[in-house]
This record gives C-alpha cells, structure tokens and sequence, in this order.
C-alpha cells in the first residue's frame, strides 16, 4: 500500500506506519477508503504487539474495531500509532490512532492479538485440533 513503518517512531509496546495517501487510496467519493485505515491501523497495531514477542512466539489479530472520525484526501501524509496496552501470555490489548499531518485524528482503533509459541504442543493451545483428531475428521480418538 506504501505506508511504512517509522522506525525511529517506534519501539517495545509501540509502533508508528506513515506515508502519504494517492489515488490508489480513495473510494469513488474521493477520499480514503475505510478499509485503508483499517489496514494502516492493524499494520501499527500488530507491529506494536511484535515488539513484545520472545523468541519462537508468533501473533495475529483476532479482533479489530475502528472508528471513522474524518476522511483524509489525496497527497495527505498520515501517520498511525498503535500501543500495547496489556500483554499476557497469550493476549494482547491494543490502541491504534491515524492523524494527518495537522494533528487531526482521523480513526481510532482497539483490538486483542492472539500470540503462540512454536514450542507450545497444538493440544495446548486451547481449540486447536491436534494431530489425531485431524486424521479422524474431527473425532477424538480417546475413550471416554
């Protein structure tokens, strides 16, 4: 989409994407379609929660909310920042704001990642299936 991440913007629990919007990036009404703010914001959001991940951990987003506040046009320079708001061992919390280059905030987002460990055993992480009921279609193969 061409929004990067600033790296000097950024940092553990935090993270900021930037870049300016072009024709690619407007709705037939001509300003910025939602889903792009959508993208910029999880894009910031996640990148914050990857900060805070040890070796072997991965995430992904199981949730996202945004809010529109005002449309942005073409050549507008914006900037998102997403913060980890609590981390656990399987959870993260976080906020995510897109402003232009005025200061307006434009969106407003909160979300939960969902983070795992490659060590983890699949039978671990909670409604994951595990080897043997994939084999059997789903059906455990444990007696009850």
């Amino acid at each position: 989409m061409g929004f990067l991440i600033d790296a000097e913007q950024s940092g553990v629990g935090y993270c900021t994407v930037a870049g300016t919007v072009d024709q690619r990036h407007l709705n037939i009404n001509g300003v910025v379609h939602g889903g792009v703010y959508a993208t910029i914001l999880d894009t910031a959001m996640g990148g914050a929660v990857v900060t805070t991940l040890g070796e072997g951990e991965t995430t992904a987003t199981t949730s996202l909310y945004v809010e529109f506040l005002r449309g942005a046009r073409e050549d507008a320079v914006l900037r998102a920042r997403g913060d980890v708001l609590r981390r656990g061992r399987h959870l993260a919390f976080v906020e995510g704001n897109l402003y232009d280059a005025e200061g307006h905030r434009l969106s407003q987002a909160h979300g939960t990642w969902y983070i795992w460990s490659a060590e983890e055993p699949p039978s671990s992480r909670r409604g994951a299936p595990t080897p043997a009921s994939r084999r059997s279609g789903g059906r455990s193969s444990r007696r009850s």
